[in-house]
């Protein structure tokens, strides 16, 4: 009888379970065989080969092919009628130095995650840390974006429901996938190109909107009025969406993407799907692909359904933002890497401390969010149309009474957004803005938790446009435009349903569902909310750290080929260089002929002590 305290076996002892005859491995490895109890409550039919390498595979947290890789039935095995004891052979010997055993009562367990899994971390983690000693070596500002991420993690943890009960390969998985998808978007050139051309593709294709709006609205109406000129891209999105769903196109994508953060993460299949749903439809349409299921998840299931909700973005208003100028790369990126970093925040704020019911694989059918196509969406126009509406004349009534009060204590300019831009400073700094950034990045955080993200990305529209339009940094006090650098970090950090108003569309469309579970979805939005909240500023933090600057180029060069009767983005930062003597010639400044007259031109646009007497 073998003991029942967990101890792993001596190589060269012999194995005796309680039932079948021994079998002896040798102490060089090379046959070493495993008994496997079957228990006595076991049926005959039970005792198949098939069925007991699964049983192998869950037992030791492997898959069963991976089971039947590393294991092979002897010939002849031992079958009683109450009890199967197979012998299993290793196939692989070469492993065995590597794999850990261990005895429980009458079984014998592989532990999978051995040594050799564990050596594997440790390099993986080792060469991530030397890699961003070396990258940050070259961008110090990278650094503050990596403390910004390590202090959202933490700051998480602080705020978990069940500090003991958390799974960290959950949540060491989930970050993982998120940082592999960020590096392979931000840094390497076939991540950025496939990124940047599905970008470009998504902003072509949405221009064929214009098709029915103007037959229906005129080209005068799609041009000059935001109702008819983002609107309508809603409606021609979901459009697309609903034949996707038809052709069967989206339920692969969703259940392979399901596919992949469950069998690394661990988690259930429920929640899995709806947040790989997430990454392509809204908040209250992705609980339908699990809507059978919804009455009988756990606490820690639901929660995870709602902050893949408030994390991510539907692909339908991911239309408008492209319209509005915002790059559509980085949303397509940031909606992606949302989905894994959202799962594993989840599983860190709210651990799984009851008993899943759905530890099996999800079946097919319950694929039910198919969208009824254009007239759907025909609500949904409605209703951002709606928020549009009221959020921006209450953001200018609370504005008004803010000005009206500042004015009485002597504060001028007080708005919303002006608190804002003080409150969260901090933390805009902390996801890697710049510290003269971090106002207006601040500011349009405030607008996205406290409004809406749609308000605020309107508002970042209109700072990259004064950007490229090559205006004056600043305004007198006023910031027109922010950095790219610090463009890229708000683009990922708004990018997300996490906002007060989304509370009750969350509770409104859950609840419509599983009406006998109201108290529990309202326990845990909040917490949702928090936890999206920080899984889009997490995504910004990456953003910031993944950042590569972009050099102008050769402003010579550049100069010699301009039309300087208008500005751009590129003419700023050359004529800044040259104000402060640092224009990147390739010669030095008295060799360039035209010196004189690119400096005119230049002081012709900007203002700057080095023009006085030029013009």
């Amino acid at each position: 009888m073998v003991s029942q305290e967990k101890a792993g076996p001596d190589p060269s002892s012999t194995w005796t379970p309680s039932h079948g005859s021994a079998s002896t491995t040798t102490a060089d490895g090379i046959s070493r065989v495993l008994y496997c109890h079957a228990g006595t409550s076991q049926t005959a039919s039970m005792a198949q080969p098939g069925n007991h390498l699964k049983a192998i595979a869950e037992m030791s947290c492997c898959s069963a092919s991976a089971a039947s890789w590393l294991f092979r039935l002897v010939p002849e095995p031992h079958v009683s009628s109450d009890t199967w004891t197979p012998q299993w052979q290793f196939h692989h010997n070469w492993l065995l130095p590597f794999m850990s055993f261990s005895l429980y009562g009458d079984v014998i367990l592989l532990t999978v995650w051995g040594f050799l899994f564990r050596l594997l971390w440790v390099a993986l983690l080792t060469g991530l840390i030397v890699w961003l000693a070396l990258d940050t070596g070259r961008n110090p500002e990278q650094l503050i974006s990596l403390g910004g991420f390590c202090f959202l993690v933490l700051f998480l943890f602080a705020c978990s429901k069940h500090h003991g009960a958390v799974s960290w390969r959950a949540v060491f998985w989930g970050l993982g996938l998120e940082f592999l998808l960020g590096l392979f978007v931000l840094r390497t050139t076939p991540g950025t190109q496939a990124f940047q051309w599905l970008g470009d593709q998504v902003q072509y294709f949405l221009g064929y909107t214009t098709a029915g709006s103007s037959f229906v609205f005129g080209n005068t109406l799609i041009e000059d009025v935001f109702a008819f000129q983002t609107l309508p891209i809603i409606v021609f999105f979901s459009c697309v969406m609903s034949i996707l769903y038809y052709l069967g196109v989206m339920q692969w994508l969703i259940l392979k993407i399901s596919w992949l953060l469950q069998v690394s993460m661990g988690t259930t299949p429920t929640e899995t799907l709806s947040v790989a749903g997430n990454i392509f439809v809204g908040q209250t349409e992705a609980p339908l692909l699990i809507r059978p299921y919804l009455a009988d998840m756990t606490l820690s299931e639901i929660h995870a359904v709602m902050t893949g909700g408030f994390s991510t973005i539907a692909g339908s208003v991911m239309g408008a933002y492209i319209s509005f100028g915002i790059d559509a790369a980085s949303l397509i990126a940031a909606s992606v890497m949302a989905a894994p970093c959202a799962l594993a925040m989840a599983k860190l704020v709210y651990p799984e401390v009851e008993e899943s019911k759905f530890k099996g694989k999800a079946k097919r059918n319950i694929l039910e969010a198919a969208s009824n196509g254009a007239a759907a969406s025909v609500g949904l126009v409605a209703n951002i149309a709606a928020n549009l509406i009221a959020f921006l004349a209450v953001l200018e009534f609370i504005n008004a009474a803010l000005r009206w009060f500042g004015e009485m204590v002597d504060i001028h300019g007080l708005t919303f957004q002006v608190i804002c831009s003080y409150v969260l400073m901090p933390v805009a700094f902390l996801m890697g803005a710049d510290w003269a950034d971090s106002p207006v990045v601040a500011e349009l955080l405030g607008i996205k938790i406290f409004l809406n993200e749609f308000v605020a990305y309107q508002q970042l529209a209109e700072y990259k446009k004064n950007r490229l339009m090559g205006l004056e940094e600043w305004d007198g006090n006023r910031k027109q435009w922010i950095s790219v650098r610090a463009e890229s970090i708000t683009t990922f950090a708004l990018c997300g349903f996490a906002n007060l108003s989304s509370i009750g569309i969350t509770l409104g469309g859950l609840a419509s569902m599983v009406p006998q579970r109201k108290g529990d979805l309202a326990s845990v939005v909040l917490r949702a909310l928090l936890t999206g909240i920080c899984v889009s500023m997490l995504n910004a933090c990456l953003a910031g750290l993944l950042h590569v600057p972009t050099n102008v180029g050769d402003c010579a060069e550049f100069f010699s080929t301009a039309n300087f009767s208008s500005t751009s983005y590129t003419m700023y930062t050359c004529c800044k260089q040259l104000f402060n003597g640092t224009l990147s010639f390739k010669g030095s400044w008295p060799e360039q002929a035209d010196n004189v007259q690119w400096l005119r031109e230049c002081c012709g646009h900007y203002n700057h002590t080095s023009c006085a007497g030029t013009i």
